[in-house]
């Protein structure tokens, strides 16, 4: 059996881990030194040797060049509510002095702290505002879809905050886009050495890996998938639309951050599913579903992206992270009865979808999986607990 039952090693003897943060060689683009290392803890090495005055001199040349293009507005932000967004308006707002448009693609699948933290950042940093809302019958079809495709519940997600900022930035002919965290924090494909350009298909590449065009199905027609659609590059040119990601020019520290917005402005954090942060996707209910396929399929959940930063930061170490892991990755979330009634598959066409996406990643056996899920289980019988 490669499924490994000790509670401080990772569960699958058949996977590859890095050697130091523990992250599965599962990972989409995963990248290992001779050393076992993966790139995304040799990126925070690099990170405490980045010249972070000379990137915030860079980021102060950057704004100041756009200040002043547009009547109204110096850049455009992206804002779901979240601790990144929320951090990234107050660093525009009271420490850069631009004057942002916020924007947000809302995937109708809010939860109440979400939509109240959303609420809050717009009130306390003072800004304007803008929100596209899918209709719920489109929400749903697509998470039907995006289950076929990609194995998670979340295309319209991935490409709505892809394409729904850059709609809005040619739409308004604001020039600059401004995100949120460096793709080197934890991506495989990104490091803090060299600033990785802009690029409008971000979103489309790392995934939500479907255009509509691709998306669209019988009972998901084109004409329903506007809100997904990236504006053409010739568009996207001529309106001289560019974009960087704030925490390549700043220090980023989602603890710190995270601890500041809710002990300074009352930012709010709630329990969220498949996790034991309380503010990493707070503002969704449904990153349960999307976190259990990715262990379905990968063999690893939200939890082992969550330790794996933690143990890098020093927070954790690996063996107490393998613990969390356990604990938290393989049970069934809740808000599953949710995702089934909205998207019409049964519990068991479920379960043959992913194990056939689980098929394609071509390392974990069905057999480990269910030895996985099947020990969740016991843990959560109640002679488990007592």
């Amino acid at each position: 059996m490669a499924y490994v039952t000790d509670p401080t090693r990772p569960m699958f003897t058949t996977m590859h881990y890095c050697t130091r943060c523990g992250m599965p060689a599962t990972q989409p683009d995963a990248v290992f030194d001779q050393l076992g290392i993966c790139v995304s803890c040799r990126s925070q090495e690099q990170k405490m040797h980045i010249d972070w005055k000379q990137r915030d001199a860079d980021l102060r040349q950057i704004l100041d060049k756009f200040r002043g293009q547009h009547p109204e507005y110096d850049c455009l932000v992206p804002i779901s509510g979240g601790k990144d967004s929320a951090y990234q308006l107050y660093l525009l707002t009271q420490v850069y002095k631009v004057r942002p448009l916020a924007c947000t693609f809302s995937h109708n699948w809010f939860s109440e702290t979400g939509r109240k933290n959303l609420d809050w950042c717009l009130e306390t940093f003072d800004v304007d505002h803008i929100m596209f809302t899918p209709r719920r019958s489109v929400v749903n079809r697509c998470a039907r879809r995006s289950l076929e495709l990609l194995g998670d519940s979340c295309w319209h997600c991935h490409a709505g905050v892809g394409a729904f900022p850059v709609q809005a930035a040619v739409k308004y002919g604001i020039k600059l886009i401004v995100y949120g965290e460096s793709a080197a924090e934890a991506s495989p494909q990104a490091t803090y050495d060299k600033i990785l350009p802009y690029d409008q298909h971000y979103f489309f590449k790392i995934s939500a890996f479907h255009y509509p065009e691709t998306f669209a199905t019988d009972y998901l027609p084109l004409s329903d998938l506007g809100g997904f659609k990236l504006p053409s590059d010739g568009e996207i040119a001529a309106k001289g639309v560019w974009g960087i990601h704030i925490g390549n020019y700043v220090f980023w520290d989602g603890e710190r951050q995270t601890e500041f917005l809710r002990d300074r402005y009352g930012w709010r954090e709630d329990h969220v599913e498949g996790t034991y942060k309380c503010y990493k996707s707070v503002e969704c209910r449904m990153p349960g579903v999307h976190d259990y396929t990715k262990f379905l399929k990968r063999g690893y959940g939200r939890t082992t992206d969550h330790v794996a930063q933690d143990v890098r930061a020093g927070l954790l170490t690996l063996e107490e992270g393998n613990r969390l892991v356990r604990e938290i990755d393989p049970h069934e979330p809740p808000v599953l009865d949710y995702y089934l009634k909205i998207s019409g598959y049964s519990r068991e066409e479920f379960y043959a979808i992913m194990d056939a996406h689980r098929e394609k990643v071509g390392i974990l056996t069905r057999v480990e999986i269910e030895a996985a899920l099947a020990d969740a289980k016991r843990q959560t019988t109640p002679a488990a607990k007592a």
